[in-house]
């Protein structure tokens, strides 16, 4: 197939910063796909091979590969607790 046939399809990615420096990559739309990158660029490089290995993986099975035509939309939200509450920051372990 010539680059002109390729389908080129979109999927949001969670990008976390790792405890030991980097980030972890994760799929919403594909529990298990997972990768690693020292820096955000080479994470993002890496989530795009895992990525296709993972659809390539699907269509040799015959699998559905799903289409996505929005993007969830990821921020923080602030709240606020009264003084007697204890707060424990939980670690990321992964």
């Amino acid at each position: 197939m010539s680059a002109s046939q390729h389908k080129i399809l979109e999927y949001p990615a969670i990008f976390e910063p790792a405890n030991e420096g980097g980030y972890n990559v994760s799929f919403p739309a594909f529990p298990g796909c997972v990768t690693f990158g020292r820096t955000f660029e080479e994470a993002k490089a890496k989530a795009s091979e895992v990525l296709e290995l993972w659809l390539e993986e699907l269509a040799s099975q015959n699998k559905n590969i799903p289409v996505y035509h929005d993007r969830p939309i990821i921020d923080a939200v602030k709240v606020s607790l009264p003084p007697k509450i204890k707060i424990t920051y939980a670690v990321n372990n992964c």
